[in-house]
């Protein structure tokens, strides 16, 4: 099974957005919340070579995106792919 971790932020509806399709998909993510853990951050910007938004997705280590583009994938029928 692949590996998925996502850098949020509490009260994020971009973060909310995100994890609620992740969830609909029963698709198992480990969540990095930035605010409890702010020195994280630097570690998402090298990471995802300077996003600075949050949520930020990567499926093993590799950066997926944020919230609007994993939505893309999952209208283009291509998320599913990448996650399993």
């Amino acid at each position: 099974m692949k590996k998925i971790l996502i850098y949020t932020t509490p009260y994020c509806p971009f973060c909310l957005r995100a994890k609620d399709l992740l969830n609909k998909k029963k698709i198992n993510f480990t969540e990095v919340d930035l605010i409890k853990n702010p020195e994280k951050f630097d570690e998402m910007i090298k990471k995802s070579k300077g996003a600075r938004t949050v949520p930020q997705i990567f499926v093993d280590d590799t950066h997926i995106g944020d919230c609007d583009y994993i939505h893309d994938l999952e209208n283009q029928n291509k998320l599913d792919k990448i996650l399993r």
